[in-house]
């Protein structure tokens, strides 16, 4: 496998909203575009495409990771020709060579062993420095990680995500779109969420932030009930950035696949939440109460679970299937 196939093999595996992996990527010499699949984009949940861009943003980081990993020294120019919007980034590379350290070898490793857990924690702290190295990832990637204090502001996040949930849950149009993404037991499909990636019971914690039912009664997903001493939401942050830009977004999925990685590589998992960040009057109340003013892109709970599968590997589709010369590349 080539340096291309190679970095592109490892960039699928970037997490992407409901698993829809809604890139494809093309190719140079010494180059590798990274193309947002508008086909892929949730036309209800997120319809001027801002997880869109957070999805292509992680994308992007991998393959950051992936090249370094091979001793590569990559550089992303965002949105390099305004003509064709839909090429998110090109990652070039010289022909210099410097052989990545432990902490690049370590970043690479957690690309396909990182999973999206949905569920409480224990109580068990994070490691000494987690959230201060944590925090450190996202200011490298331009975006800024804030803690959300236990007490009424952790209070008032999770009454957010609550609403945000409820409302979603109400709304037809947005449930028929996340079923769609939903992956029956036993298909043949590369995408969305298979039912060995979520509780067939959504968990729960105190305060209560809420995952996506997934299983919308039908029974689906993993049977096994949560640990019932794993009801903490753990360290619940904000990942926001100072401007709401396209290149915003995918300045903040850099981030959120650095900090995950980076978690990953510390024995500590990740808890996603988006649902109040998709509706307007919600995510006005967490940037103007809770982050500073600054824009709110995900929600990111970090803790220590002993749940085995607690947050089982994505599907993904074949490297074949998405990796395009760059000429013949045409994304709607």
């Amino acid at each position: 496998m080539d340096a291309i196939e190679f970095a592109v093999a490892a960039a699928v595996h970037a997490p992407s909203v409901h698993n829809t992996q809604p890139w494809r990527f093309g190719h140079g010499d010494r180059n590798i575009d990274v193309y947002a699949d508008a086909g892929r984009r949730l036309r209800v949940a997120d319809p001027v495409g801002r997880e869109l861009m957070i999805s292509c943003g992680a994308a992007v980081f991998t393959l950051r990771v992936a090249l370094r990993y091979l001793g590569w020294l990559p550089r992303a120019r965002l949105f390099p020709d305004p003509s064709r919007p839909a090429l998110v980034a090109r990652v070039r590379w010289d022909e210099d060579r410097i052989t990545a350290d432990s902490y690049e070898r370590e970043m690479y490793a957690a690309v396909s062993t990182r999973s999206t857990h949905r569920g409480g924690f224990g109580l068990t702290p994070l490691p000494g420095g987690t959230l201060s190295a944590l925090r450190d990832e996202a200011t490298r990637e331009g975006a800024m990680l804030r803690l959300v204090a236990a007490g009424n502001q952790r209070d008032a996040l999770a009454a957010a995500v609550q609403a945000g949930e409820y409302a979603l849950r109400l709304d037809g149009k947005r449930a028929a779109e996340l079923a769609d993404w939903v992956v029956p037991p036993d298909s043949p499909r590369r995408d969305g969420i298979q039912p060995a990636a979520y509780p067939a019971k959504p968990a729960h914690t105190e305060p209560d932030f809420p995952g996506r039912d997934f299983a919308a009664g039908q029974g689906w997903g993993r049977a096994a009930p949560a640990a019932a001493d794993e009801r903490s939401p753990g360290a619940v942050c904000l990942l926001a950035t100072s401007a709401n830009e396209p290149a915003d977004w995918v300045a903040a999925g850099q981030a959120l696949q650095r900090v995950l990685l980076r978690a990953a590589a510390c024995g500590v998992a990740a808890a996603l939440h988006s649902q109040p960040l998709e509706l307007p009057q919600l995510r006005d109340f967490v940037r103007l109460q809770l982050a500073g003013r600054a824009h709110p892109q995900m929600i990111i709970r970090f803790g220590v679970t002993r749940q085995a599968g607690s947050g089982s590997a994505s599907i993904r589709r074949p490297v074949g299937e998405i990796l395009l010369l760059t000429g013949r590349c045409h994304v709607g």
